[in-house]
């Protein structure tokens, strides 16, 4: 029996005692089903609010009309939205009471639409199901404090920063299964058809066992959010451009291309939602992205380019590689080879065997950001498992551990990244717009002292 083999069928007891954070009463696979959901109010009105109201938040509220629309027994109603900007949110609240054809799905007030950092809160008491969608660095406490007060959660990628956000959330994991609630993650290709097709192919060995893959995520830059007024406080400043600044998004290893090394994963995992590479080792750098040929907006701290090597106990390899900087090559894809045959994203070849092909989307198929809803109403109506959150917060400190490889040029094991890796995110601090983020502009209008250096760089907790 390989090591690996040994690794996914550790149960999430094994796993959470092994992190130090297992929740009494919590046992690997203890619920099969749960009671269906039921609104506070006693009716049958699934309550959803929004955390976050940003273009990918206003973006999920709608991806959750469209799923109701294909259900008929769906009764959903938008009952609070909230973001560290109030105005956002009143914006969002205005451009709903627009869309004629939602009016009885929403129900707003001004008492309902909320600012400041505790806005997620606010939305949470009011809400059975949060869709938290505010910047990654929030998502633990978000989906923790979410699943303490009983709440169904839909969490938009990644689910972390670092190791500390994955702590919190796979203690959230085991508060949500232990109380039977659904959590759905915003890695919507494992939700797209072809995306599932193809990989149960893969798992059945049709092209044999699983040698290496190579995951990207090469394009031509971030998008440009817009300066924010000058003079304001950093910690304004940074909550409106926070792509930029590790301690918030992560980098873009971490916000963007944990699609594709979510897909590699649970590929070399072998589906086991808690499987990982046992060790990475990686490059990166700022090439571009830095003043003055970049707006103080789009600079920040975070690096232009990364180089991952990931090994997995059974000895393959995940290559990863992520670019934002213009007029280079690009390509968004992941690409694997097997003991019997290689494949790329729809497709399969066995060696001197027959090339399969995945069925295109039907023009009246949902797209995996609508399906990813359909799956969560459908098992909150009937009271079946649904449970994105193991392989969310897993998927996502695979990326955080690639960043630690990138930025201090060491290599990088598993155990020591989820144990004592380097803590970004203020926890437990109340913040406000006049608190001092943890990383501040330097003397010469730059964040280029904050940029991690390699040989320089300590990933780990001092």
């Amino acid at each position: 029996m390989s090591e690996q083999t040994n690794v996914s069928r550790r149960t999430r007891r094994d796993f959470m005692k092994t992190a130090g954070i297992v929740s009494t009463g919590i046992a690997a696979g203890s619920l099969l089903s749960a009671p269906a959901v039921h609104a506070a109010s006693g009716s049958d009105v699934i309550r959803v609010g929004l955390v976050g109201c940003g273009g990918r938040g206003v973006g999920s509220l709608i991806d959750r009309f469209r799923a109701s629309d294909r259900l008929p027994e769906d009764n959903m109603k938008v009952v609070a939205l909230g973001d560290v900007f109030h105005s956002r949110a009143e914006r969002t609240a205005a451009d709903l009471a627009r869309m004629e054809d939602r009016r009885d799905q929403v129900d707003l007030s001004p008492d309902q639409i909320f600012g400041g950092f505790d806005n997620y809160r606010r939305v949470t008491e009011l809400s059975d199901l949060v869709l938290i969608n505010s910047p990654p660095a929030y998502h633990p406490d978000h989906y923790l404090y979410a699943v303490e007060q009983g709440k169904h959660v839909f969490i938009e990628k990644p689910f972390c920063v670092d190791a500390e956000g994955y702590r919190r959330c796979m203690r959230a994991n085991g508060i949500a299964e232990e109380k039977g609630l659904t959590v759905c993650a915003g890695f919507q290709r494992r939700y797209e058809r072809h995306n599932v097709e193809w990989v149960d192919r893969i798992l059945a060995g049709y092209i044999g066992d699983i040698v290496s893959s190579r995951v990207y995520w090469n394009g031509g830059g971030a998008r440009d959010r817009g300066a924010w007024q000058e003079g304001d406080p950093e910690m304004r400043f940074q909550s409106h451009c926070w792509y930029v600044f590790n301690w918030l998004s992560g980098d873009h290893l971490v916000e963007q291309h944990c699609h594709n090394i979510d897909m590699g994963n649970w590929i070399h995992g072998k589906g086991d939602p808690l499987a990982h590479p046992v060790s990475c080792v990686g490059h990166g750098g700022r090439q571009v992205r830095r003043t003055p040929r970049f707006p103080i907006h789009m600079s920040g701290n975070i690096y232009d380019h990364h180089y991952v090597e990931y090994r997995y106990a059974d000895n393959s390899v995940m290559h990863s590689m992520c670019r934002q900087i213009p007029n280079n090559w690009n390509l968004v894809a992941e690409l694997v080879t097997g003991t019997k045959g290689r494949g790329q994203g729809h497709w399969l070849e066995p060696t001197g065997g027959t090339r399969w092909t995945a069925r295109g989307r039907a023009q009246d198929e949902p797209t995996g950001y609508v399906q990813e809803h359909i799956a969560q109403a459908e098992a909150m109506r009937s009271g079946t498992r649904l449970h994105d959150g193991w392989h969310g917060a897993t998927s996502s400190m695979v990326a955080v551990m690639g960043v630690m490889a990138t930025y201090s040029g060491q290599m990088i094991n598993w155990d020591d990244a989820i144990t004592r890796g380097r803590t970004l995110f203020p926890y437990d601090v109340e913040l406000t717009f006049d608190t001092v983020p943890p990383v501040t502009i330097g003397p010469d209008g730059t964040y280029e002292h904050a940029v991690p250096v390699p040989g320089e760089y300590n990933p780990f907790n001092t």
